[in-house]
Order: structure tokens, then C-alpha cells, then sequence
């Protein structure tokens, strides 16, 4: 089932690997380029692409191969080469092995999968007509319909890779989801999951017993109307009427005492020149982990060592389009965070997700979270924050498997949004715990600690009293 082949390499490729590489499954193949010349394309004699190769990658962040592909690369810095061959074809698919192995040999590196020179299997899908799609229109789509476009993969991680970026990008301009078609053992990055939770773009997992079920609600899918979508109320059995849940998704786990520290926090800066953005998200990695990020990068694998001057001058060189970039932590603690810096009327605005993962011997750092808060509201105009505790893996990875999900420890309101309210709403709440302000006493956040059980789901009324309190209703 396999697609895509990588080759890691100490060395860059260089352009006689390349086109040896590139002609070592046979003089026959044309080749031409696309993405401005950013990814060769190696073709059949009439014109159709039979495999994508993108530019060379260096990797400068330590972790980033065995977090997503569970390979042992060479030391950083190293090279990542890509290619992935149409789907359906096998031709295609030992062409693109071969490439692989063929450039890991000419580079002193390795090949991912390592049976890549060797045949590979071919996807089969139920219902699903698969035909290569022109590569000009869809680099990275297997199926197309008027609805959806559909790409197949079989990773260990399905992560924001470059092509996935791609894909999401090219079917958000022709107005059609993304659907994306993993096997079971597949885990998704949580870079990733919010672009597969927006309907009708959704995570398909490949299931011996009930076919097809969505990875993150677990609902059964079936190929119908051009695209994967739950069972249709005629075929809901008589006695459940609702859309049902795979087996597979439901089934128990046992658990490990493994859990994941999330938190969600805007901050609005003036826009001027010597604005230099991801400030927050720093101060924040540091007071929890005792050292900063590892690295970033605008898709996945995160590539870049960490600096918070390449990442403000990115966002300014895209201006008034928004930014999204990915940021890593180092292998020991497992660490990540997604941002999207945005142009708004207010000013320069930065929306973080960021989560630690924690075995059952570690424990989350809660009792440092008012300091993290105070921080962030005095130094770097925090608007908003949320921080919830889950049980969930330490690898940050999401199964196709129900995790329950987390729960409130605590919010936090900037200094300028708790002024701007009537009377004394931020002070005075239903909640059974005050307030706790932070910073200056003439112009305070709030700090609103909640119960933060992971196994009491009622934190999640008593936040939602305090959002109906400071909305005022």
C-alpha cells in the first residue's frame, strides 16, 4: 500500500544522484517539472506522471524522522528527498522505491520504507474508481470528484507534510474537501487534525470489519455520491436509527496513566516594525519544559531551527495573507504547537495551539500555570487563554480510537479584555473559587482556576457558567 518512498542522506543530492537516480528504473521515462520547478515528475511515454519527486529538504531539528516515520536518519543536519508514486500502478510504485534506494546508496543514506527497491503492494479501494489525476491540476490527489478530492497514504504518522499542505490548498481553490485514506495502524499528527475536522475533508480509515470509519469521531463510511460519507439513515439498523460507530473505534484500551497538557491562547500585537512574533509561545515552552523549542517549519517535518526573527520575517514577507507554521520540541519531551499569525484591524494576531505529552511517571507542571499566565499577560498582550488536562498518549500522536476528552484547568483573561468589561463581571463569578488577578492592580488579568480532573467532565459546566458570566447573559 505503500506511496511514498524517503531518502535520508548526510549529504545533499547532488545533480549527477539526481538524474542517476531519477533514470535508474529505465532510460525510457520522460521527465518535466512543476511547482516552479520545485517538484521533477518522472512520466509515461504518453505524458501521464507516474512519480513526484520534491526538492531535497535539510533537516536541522533533531527527532523529526522517528517522530514521523519511526526511521533512524543520519545525524542533523541531514537531507530528506521525497517522491510518491500515482496510485494504482505499479509500475509507478517500484519506480519510485527504486529512485529512493538508488539515491540513499549514491548519498551514503537510508531509504524509507526499507523494502523500497523492493515491488510494492497496490492499493486496492472498495467502490472507488482510482485513476491518476493530471499532476498540473492535482499534484497530490488520487481520486477526484466533484465533491472531494481523495489522497491514499499508508505512513506511520499522517502529518502537515509539504504535499498535504498542498492538497488542502489546491482543494480549498476548487471549492471540494479533502479526504485523506490511511490503514489502520495509521496515527494522524495533531498538526494535522484540524484541517481533517472540517466537513466534508475528513480522515478515512481503512477497517477489516466495518470497511471504512472516520478516524476521529468513528463513524462508519460508505463511497457514495463522490465521496466517503456516513451510512444513510436507510441503511441505519431499525433499533439504532443513528449513524453507527466502528467497533474498532470503540474498543477499549487499557490504560496507561499517560496524559497531554494542551493549551490555546491568543495575543494581539500592535503593528509595527519592531514587532517580533512567537514571543509567547517561548516563554511559555520554557517555563514548562525548562528549554525552548526545537524547531519550526511551514509544514511538516519541521526543518527549521527555532528562531523567532526567520518566523516574524516569513509572516511579514506574506503579509496580509495569514501564516501557519508547525513547532516542535526536542525528542526527550515531546512537545507541539501550530500558530496562525493574521493581519486583523486589531493589529497583528497570533492563535497557538500547543500540547505536552507526559508518561504516568511524569507529572503536567499545573501549579506553574498562574506564573505562565502572569507572563503572558504582562509581556506579551495576552488576549485569551485555555489549558486543558487529557488522558491521552505521551507521543502526542491521535489514534483512530475514542480518547476521552479533556478538561478544563484553567482560563485566563487579558488585562484589556477584563477593562473593557462593566461593572465587575471579571471579578465577581458563579464559581466556587474567585479569581486570581495578575500583573499591575490598576489594570489586572484574570487568572480562573477550574477543576481540572481528567476523569470529572463537570469542569466543563462550571466553564461554561463563566463564559455565559463574562458574555453577560
Amino acid at each position: 500500500m505503500t506511496k511514498d518512498v524517503i531518502a535520508l542522506t548526510p549529504r545533499m543530492p547532488d545533480p549527477a544522484a539526481m538524474f542517476a537516480s531519477l533514470f535508474s528504473g529505465g532510460p525510457d521515462k520522460l521527465v518535466d517539472t512543476t511547482g516552479e520547478g520545485a517538484v521533477v515528475r518522472l512520466c509515461d511515454d504518453e505524458g501521464r506522471p507516474l512519480v513526484s519527486i520534491e526538492a531535497p529538504l535539510l533537516v536541522q531539528v533533531p527527532g523529526e524522522a522517528e517522530r514521523l516515520l519511526g526511521a533512524t536518519p543520519p545525524p542533523v543536519p541531514y537531507w530528506w528527498t521525497e517522491a510518491r508514486a500515482t496510485t494504482g500502478v505499479e509500475e509507478a510504485e517500484q519506480l519510485a522505491g527504486t529512485f529512493a534506494a538508488r539515491l540513499a546508496a549514491l548519498a551514503d543514506g537510508s531509504a524509507w520504507p526499507p523494502e523500497a527497491a523492493r515491488s510494492l503492494a497496490v492499493v486496492q479501494t472498495d467502490g472507488m474508481s482510482v485513476a491518476p489525476t493530471p499532476a498540473a491540476e492535482q499534484p497530490a490527489v488520487d481520486v477526484l470528484t466533484d465533491k472531494v478530492a481523495v489522497v491514499i497514504q499508508d505512513r506511520p504518522v499522517l502529518a502537515m507534510t509539504a504535499w498535504l499542505s498542498d492538497a488542502f490548498r489546491s482543494a480549498a481553490t476548487a471549492e471540494l474537501g479533502l479526504q485523506v485514506v490511511t490503514p489502520a495502524g495509521t496515527t494522524l499528527s495533531p498538526a494535522a487534525r484540524d484541517s481533517l475536522s472540517n466537513w466534508p475533508s475528513r480522515w478515512v480509515v481503512r477497517d477489516e470489519r466495518d470497511g471504512y470509519y472516520d478516524g476521529l469521531t468513528g463513524a462508519v463510511l460508505r463511497w457514495q455520491d463522490g465521496m466517503f460519507a456516513p451510512l444513510t439513515v436507510a441503511e441505519a439498523t431499525p433499533d439504532d436509527p443513528h449513524t453507527p460507530v466502528a467497533a474498532t473505534y470503540k474498543e477499549a484500551t487499557t490504560a496507561t496513566g499517560e496524559r497531554q497538557l494542551a493549551v490555546t491562547f491568543r495575543t494581539v500585537h500592535p503593528a509595527n516594525e519592531d514587532l517580533v512574533l512567537s514571543g509567547a509561545l517561548e516563554s511559555i515552552w520554557r517555563e514548562l519544559t525548562d528549554e525552548p523549542p526545537a524547531g519550526w517549519g511551514t509544514a511538516e517535518p519541521a526543518n527549521l531551527p527555532w528562531s523567532p526573527r526567520q518566523i516574524t520575517d516569513l509572516a511579514r514577507e506574506r503579509a496580509p495573507e495569514p501564516t501557519w507554521f508547525v513547532v516542535v520540541g526536542s525528542p526527550g519531551r515531546p512537545g507541539l504547537a501550530t500558530v496562525r499569525v493574521s493581519r486583523t484591524k486589531a493589529g497583528v494576531e497570533e492563535d497557538v495551539t500547543l500540547m505536552f505529552g507526559y508518561g504516568p511517571d511524569e507529572e503536567p507542571p499545573v501549579d506553574a500555570l498562574p506564573k505562565v499566565a502572569e507572563l503572558l499577560a504582562t509581556r506579551h498582550r495576552l488576549q485569551s487563554m485555555l489549558v486543558q488536562l487529557r488522558k491521552a498518549r505521551r507521543d502526542l500522536a491521535v489514534p483512530p480510537r475514542f480518547e476521552g476528552p479533556g478538561v478544563p484547568v484553567a482560563f485566563v483573561l487579558g488585562a484589556e479584555e477584563v477593562h473593557q468589561m462593566p461593572d465587575d463581571r471579571a471579578r465577581r463569578t458563579p464559581l466556587s473559587q474567585p479569581p486570581v488577578p495578575l500583573g499591575p492592580k490598576t489594570r489586572p488579568a484574570m487568572y480562573y482556576p477550574l477543576p481540572g480532573d481528567p476523569s470529572d467532565l463537570s469542569g466543563w459546566q462550571d466553564f461554561e457558567r463563566l463564559m455565559r458570566h463574562l458574555k453577560g447573559e
